[in-house]
């Protein structure tokens, strides 16, 4: 199994290599990321190249997660890589989400024109916080939804909403007397109105992250996901995942980072020497070599127990916050590797820095992961003591 993965990473690398970093320096982007012309733009040659969506198969089968590892570790070595091949977030969760839980209808409507590369979708989940919206913790979730023949009306406001502006296709979470619920919507509409996209530290999301309001949104009941009432557990089908693709996608860019570093310190002199000479320089180096390699190790045991069918809460946590400080430490050895040059937009490493930054908050941040996981030892502790 693990041979066709290897094969398609290969071809993904070449293509990310000779293909998409050449357009590193295309200057169809703004503050929030690139336009979606150069997106598909870079969609159309990769599929030419083969290689658009390739944890997705041609039967419409999945990867296995340590499959998916492989592959998309590779379209992370450039930051528009995963745009370029539609493994980005939030369209690859979306994708895996759909195609879990997703009728067939539903599938054929909005899920197969994702997967075509064709669209790009949002995921409408997280609340301002200034109104005590939901976040880290959606149980606070205050959008509703409520049954109004054979439609239900969603009002609410959300935050943060990767991609909103220019999506085809949203998910969205409201509550209803039931719990939550996931509704699948076509973008865009006169209901779902966009209030301003954030000014953010990262920069290679289409769209950007806006702040919407949510005004008597009608939408038909069939397109409901599921039964009212399960979207926490829908919500959890997609999450793990979610979180481990985040680390494969980062820890590309990552590796890309300390490529450059790499060749920055033993071409660069000073003092009489190469920068990788020095000690100082030469043991950061040794750092992120370290550190890479303990997070790919991290990322395919999680994606391990994800294809036992386990939803890997605790694994994917645990990955998560070691991954996503382990790779921020190593952009940051990058970045200080490269003095003057690494703050400079001469080359990706200080993009690396700010987005594997906003990493650590992105699906969780790292504390919210450690406390979950220390109510775990604390459950265990006393389970221990019956």
């Amino acid at each position: 199994m693990t041979d066709r993965a290897h094969a398609m990473a290969a071809r993904v690398e070449t293509f990310v290599r000779e293909v998409v970093i050449p357009y590193e320096k295309d200057s169809r982007r703004d503050h929030h990321g690139p336009t979606d012309e150069l997106v598909m733009e870079m969609r159309g040659k990769a599929r030419e190249a083969g290689v658009l969506t390739p944890h997705i198969l041609a039967d419409g089968s999945h990867l296995t997660q340590g499959e998916t590892a492989i592959v998309l570790r590779k379209t992370g070595l450039s930051p528009l890589g995963p745009l370029a091949c539609n493994t980005a977030a939030p369209d690859e969760g979306n994708m895996y989400l759909l195609g879990k839980v997703a009728s067939p209808e539903q599938k054929s409507r909005f899920l197969e024109p994702l997967v075509r590369g064709e669209a790009r979708s949002a995921f409408f989940m997280t609340e301002p916080a200034e109104e005590d919206g939901a976040g880290s913790d959606p149980s606070m979730m205050r959008t509703t939804c409520r049954l109004d023949g054979n439609h239900w009306v969603i009002n609410g406001r959300k935050k943060f909403i990767t991609g909103a502006q220019g999506a085809k296709v949203g998910i969205v979470m409201a509550k209803s007397g039931d719990g939550a619920c996931m509704f699948l919507v076509e973008l865009p509409d006169p209901a779902i109105r966009i209030a301003r996209v954030l000014d953010t530290i990262d920069s290679s999301m289409p769209g950007g992250h806006a702040e919407i309001d949510l005004v008597d949104l009608r939408v038909p009941a069939d397109q409901m996901l599921g039964a009212s009432g399960e979207g926490f557990k829908y919500a959890q089908v997609r999450l793990s995942p979610a979180r481990l693709s985040h680390c494969m996608r980062w820890h590309g860019v990552a590796t890309r980072a300390h490529e450059i570093a790499t060749d920055y310190a033993n071409r660069r002199h000073a003092f009489g020497k190469p920068l990788v000479d020095h000690e100082g320089v030469g043991f950061m180096l040794a750092d992120n070599l370290i550190e890479l390699k303990q997070a790919e190790l991290m990322i395919d045991w999680c994606a391990g127990v994800l294809d036992t069918g386990s939803l890997a809460t605790v694994e994917s946590s645990m990955t998560k916050a070691a991954v996503a400080d382990a790779l921020f430490r190593v952009a940051d050895r990058c970045v200080q590797v490269m003095g003057g040059n690494g703050v400079s937009g001469d080359t990706i490493v200080e993009q690396a820095f700010r987005e594997i930054r906003a990493f650590r908050i992105y699906d969780g941040p790292t504390e919210v992961h450690k406390w979950s996981l220390a109510k775990k030892i604390k459950r265990d502790w006393k389970a221990a003591q019956a």
